[in-house]
């Protein structure tokens, strides 16, 4: 995986014409064809924006900033051809030396469809771990060709998402947590019977499922990131782990079935997505697209429950991989709660190997991407999340108790259960632009920018209900209705969303959603201003006086992506001729410096998904470059940005359309006629330098 371009090796054709540029097999094992059936909100509730007196306009009071720079927003429009390239890198000489003040100093990769990760000239990358490599003590060497479900379980799972790095005590050693969000059985076994899997086979997934913990060291000569087989900390979460349910939804009627008759106790987490570490060391991981796991929700009479299944988007009958043949919890007819059990924000002690893991009812359930935290500077922690769903919400977290700083034995337990008592929003946001300037075309408004004002309006607090007509537990156990109740407004797929440590905004990723403006949904807004939107954009909120617990905010759209030569896309204000194209935002993270990181998914601009860079402050602001591109097919996920080195989760490389494990056509990363395998990959400037220097 060198940092040059590699004119010898074979490249992978280029992605058919499939909605958001993934391919059919992985919308079809990823979320269940989500945007192939319509969307599970079918609320009313309207846009609350388009407000056009000027007081409001200006934003008055709300305004927590001033207002950034817009200079050379309207460079770069010069038609909406479909090739892309490299930006031509201007000087880059802030400091003298050469060095800017947001330190990203790498030349942009060019967009590609090669099959291999590639990076900036002077840097290179190396696998740290890839399914089916060891984890646990006593696992075998991975063989394609006979896996079996008790190897599995002690290996390193499938298609990795999420990363996150605990640090031990010692320089250069951490525990790396890894989501495994889902398998596609066409890519994890030969001659796949979608009609008649076997026992073993599906137990084979259930056990690839989950999260695998991994210590991990740094090797300083190489520079890479190598994983240990460690008898202590290492560990696999499963399909089959047990979780403790907790905060004020525990024991609900509606979360008891006939094997936990206390509603207490769930085994496994599904679909986990994204996450985050929190300060006292423990990992955040959103259980996303659960309800593709349950089967026979067709068969449910009961006007109210078929509801509620519907809203999360429950199949009438069979699933894909047919779970439900050799489990009954997976039927919705015989265990009708079983589904309420999952799509909750789970927590995961890494430093506690023995610890049960818990999933936390006082966030809410949806289709949690995952979840993030910042430590407001009264104490209290608040954490934000986003439903990842067409037309769906995005939520906070403000917790009742405080913070305690420290390692201690007695400060790690308090805090553990900081996310057990609060107050869960949902968000409201306002235009300021009068309703005929945002016209869908993705055209900004007069004042140059896409921006405005928002609350967050409060859902339910520990047993008590802030919604008309629903109890506390139906707001945790059916939060979406609940948010629907109070006219959140509806967003274009919100995704990963993490406050920035530096500055305390809230970045989100809005992936894309070609639905909007469709006959019969809701049209553009300001938040959202194009129909047919297929790129995404990157929402910037600032809460009031710098404040994470306050309920009022200004917002502001930092990117609408796509094309820079295409006029409906936007970069911060910034020369659009002088930044990387970008599609389908997904994850994001920060560096030291504060800049934000965001990785794709989808790419609709008909190149490989990547990881790009971008400062949120000063003249660069806007400024997207590109710093490696993922094998084709492939997914970049969980980045995690350290001063020396940067950590992507490479997901389902070679699900292209006609691939399979019969008709591999991506033998990324072992080579010669392997199978591909998703992996975690390490990369790091050649000079052993840093990253942001």
């Amino acid at each position: 995986m060198s940092s040059s371009t590699d004119r010898g090796r074979r490249l992978l054709p280029l992605l058919p014409n499939h909605p958001l540029g993934r391919s059919a097999i992985t919308c079809k094992y990823r979320c269940g064809d989500a945007c192939a059936h319509e969307a599970p909100n079918t609320s009313g509730n309207s846009y609350f924006g388009d407000v056009v007196g000027e007081v409001v306009r200006r934003r008055g009071l709300l305004k927590a900033g001033a207002v950034l720079a817009v200079a050379g927003a309207g460079a770069g429009l010069v038609g909406t051809g479909s090739a892309v390239a490299a930006p031509e890198v201007e000087a880059d000489r802030d400091l003298g030396g050469g060095r800017r003040r947001d330190g990203l100093n790498f030349t942009p990769v060019a967009p590609n469809t090669e099959d291999r990760v590639v990076t900036p000239e002077g840097y290179e990358s190396a696998v740290v771990i890839r399914w089916g490599d060891p984890v646990l003590p006593g696992a075998p060497e991975f063989d394609f060709d006979r896996q079996t479900a008790a190897a599995q379980a002690k290996q390193f799972g499938f298609n990795n998402d999420f990363c996150g790095l605990v640090p031990l005590n010692h320089w250069n050693r951490w525990l790396m947590v890894s989501n495994h969000e889902y398998t596609t059985e066409e890519f994890l076994f030969r001659d796949w019977d979608a009609d008649n899997p076997t026992r073993e086979q599906t137990e084979i997934a259930w056990a690839a499922h989950g999260l695998s913990v991994v210590l991990v060291e740094r090797d300083r000569r190489s520079g890479r990131l190598v994983p240990r087989v460690d008898r202590h900390y290492n560990r696999r979460i499963t399909v089959r782990t047990e979780f403790a349910v907790t905060g004020p939804a525990a024991g609900s009627r509606y979360l008891k079935t006939s094997a936990d008759p206390s509603g207490t106790r769930v085994l496994g987490t599904l679909n986990n997505c994204a996450g985050g570490v929190t300060p006292w060391g423990t990992i955040l991981s959103g259980e996303e697209n659960f309800n593709q796991y349950f089967a026979n929700a067709g068969g449910v009479t009961d006007p109210v429950v078929k509801a509620r299944l519907a809203r999360y988007g429950l199949g009438g009958g069979a699933t894909t991989r047919k779970w439900e043949r050799f489990d009954k919890r997976f039927d919705v007819a015989q265990e009708p709660n079983e589904v309420n059990r999952f799509g909750w924000v789970v927590e995961i002690d890494p430093l506690d190997p023995d610890s049960t893991p818990v999933k936390h009812t006082a966030l809410g359930r949806f289709k949690h991407e995952g979840a993030n935290v910042i430590i407001a500077r009264d104490g209290r922690v608040v954490a934000y999340m986003g439903d990842d769903e067409r037309f769906d919400y995005m939520y906070k977290f403000v917790s009742d108790g405080r913070y305690k700083p420290g390692n201690s034995r007695h400060a790690r337990e308090h805090n553990k259960k900081l996310l057990d008592q609060g107050t869960l929003y949902v968000a409201k946001f306002t235009g300021d632009s009068p309703a005929a300037e945002i016209d869908g075309s993705g055209r900004l408004p007069a004042d140059g920018e896409f921006d405005g004002s928002g609350q967050w309006i409060p859902l339910a607090s520990g047993n008590r209900s802030f919604v008309d007509g629903f109890t506390a537990e139906e707001v945790y156990v059916f939060t979406r209705q609940a948010a629907d109740k109070v006219g959140a407004t509806k967003m274009d797929r919100p995704e990963d969303v993490e406050p920035n440590p530096r500055n305390r905004r809230i970045y989100a990723a809005l992936t894309n959603n070609t639905d909007r403006g469709k006959a019969g949904k809701e049209g553009a807004t300001e938040i959202n201003p194009r129909v047919n939107n297929k790129h995404g954009h990157v929402l910037e909120i600032e809460e009031r006086r710098g404040d994470n617990t306050a309920l009022a905010f200004s917002w502001k759209l930092l990117l609408v992506c796509g094309d820079p030569n295409s006029p409906d896309t936007y970069f911060g204000g910034y020369d659009k001729s002088q930044v990387s194209p970008i599609s389908c935002p997904d994850n994001v993270a920060f560096d030291s410096r504060g800049n934000l990181w965001i990785s794709t998914d989808g790419n609709a601009l008909k190149s490989n998904d990547g990881l790009f860079a971008v400062p949120v402050e000063g003249r660069y602001r806007g400024r997207v470059k590109q710093f490696l591109t993922v094998p084709k097919g492939a997914e970049t996920c969980g980045p995690v940005v350290q001063d020396d080195f940067v950590l992507v989760s490479v997901q389902h490389p070679g699900e292209v359309d006609g691939a399979s494990a019969n008709n591999p056509l991506s033998h990324w990363p072992d080579g010669g006629t392997s199978q591909p395998r998703p992996a975690v990959v390490v990369a790091w400037k050649k000079d052993k330098g840093r990253i942001c220097g």
